[in-house]
């Protein structure tokens, strides 16, 4: 496959929902991991939404045996998948599967 990826980080709530914005039209995929947004932003969830494009979750930890907070995902609402546990390989499983039709 040949793949373009370009990659994002920010420490803010804001920018990243802009970027989720800006990808509208512009990318066939997106791969977030929203780090403590996770828990907290119904921003980014409804950004996600709002794109309407096929997005994956991404974890580095296995936020599931971690502490109860974190077992809360607003923006699992609207991914089609959720990776956890598999350090940063995590994001390279997470673009097979957008890219290899699951």
């Amino acid at each position: 496959n040949n793949v373009k990826v370009e990659f994002y980080q920010s420490n803010h709530e804001g920018c990243l929902v802009d970027k989720i914005q800006e990808a509208y039209g512009k990318y066939d995929g997106i791969v977030i991991n929203p780090g403590a947004y996770t828990h907290t932003s119904i921003a980014i969830l409804d950004a996600v939404k709002s794109v309407n494009i096929p997005t994956v979750e991404v974890h580095i930890s296995k936020v599931e045996e971690r502490e109860d907070f974190r077992q809360i995902s607003y923006i699992r609402l609207a991914c089609i998948k959720t990776i956890t546990g598999h350090g940063t390989d995590g994001y390279l499983k997470a673009i097979d599967y957008l890219t290899e039709g699951k």
